[in-house]
């Protein structure tokens, strides 16, 4: 028997003149190692999008999607915000799948884990915000001062992706329960951040300064969950990730194993 296929939906990259479609090695291992799962790249539709994904295809042959992070932000026009800043990368062909995509699971109860980029994909894909920088927004009242959650891009990637601040998950939810913690420690590689948190979603934990940082899909009936943060780097050192990881496997092969049986 085969292993359960997740899709993992690909970037556009430029390598010299010519677009490429992408995925970072970190989230394929922990797809394949933490997940156990068959990682399959999925194409992003070309440009000018004539033709539409085929969800009946990608999910006759996934049984779960894992939606990673990237250099690119959601565009701007997906949920009403200002034109992007000179020097902001756009994947406008990622956005033309995943938002639609992450909709079509959620209604087919197809398990889905969104981490940095998906985590604020599933938000603006149920009618939420985003803030593009939003080290520049004030917290919420009753937060500690906003603090940047970029990383030093000039660091070794060992600090670039060492536990930068805590998380606080919501008491009760499913982050808790599932991670055994109320706080857990985090890395932070992100400028853009949820600003309005779409009226589907459920918040399961932020970071002291009030920013969003775990999302659950409120009333999902299969694995719904996203993170702000990169939980696929060095998954095997950190217990946190193991767990989503093997959480989200579990949810994976039980899909898989009812597909079979409907078959």
């Amino acid at each position: 028997m085969r292993r359960p296929v997740v899709g993992i939906p690909c970037d556009v990259k430029m390598l010299g003149p010519h677009p490429f479609h992408a995925v970072g090695e970190k989230y394929i291992a922990a797809v394949e190692g933490g997940a156990k799962c068959m990682p399959v790249l999925l194409p992003v539709p070309r440009a000018p999008f004539e033709t539409a994904p085929d969800f009946d295809e990608i999910l006759s042959l996934c049984d779960g999607i894992f939606l990673p992070g990237s250099h690119s932000n959601v565009h701007p026009d997906n949920y009403g915000g200002s034109a992007p800043r000179e020097g902001v990368l756009e994947d406008r062909q990622r956005d033309a799948l995943t938002l639609e995509l992450i909709r079509v699971c959620v209604d087919r109860a197809v398990p889905i884990f969104s981490v940095c980029r998906g985590f604020q994909e599933l938000n603006v894909a149920f009618g939420g915000s985003l803030h593009p920088h939003i080290h520049e927004i004030p917290s919420d009242e009753g937060f500690a001062p906003r603090f940047d959650h970029r990383e030093d891009k000039e660091a070794p990637l060992e600090d670039q992706y060492a536990a930068a601040h805590d998380v606080m998950l919501t008491p009760g939810g499913v982050f808790e329960a599932l991670l055994g913690q109320s706080t857990i420690r985090v890395n932070s590689l992100h400028g853009q951040g949820i600003a309005r948190v779409a009226p589907a979603l459920t918040i399961e934990g932020r970071a002291a300064d009030g920013t969003v940082e775990a999302l659950r899909v409120t009333g999902s009936k299969n694995f719904s969950l996203a993170v702000q943060w990169h939980p696929e780097w060095q998954y095997w050192k950190n217990d946190v990730s193991q767990k989503l990881f093997g959480a989200f496997g579990k949810a994976v092969h039980e899909a898989a194993a009812l597909k079979l049986e409907t078959v």
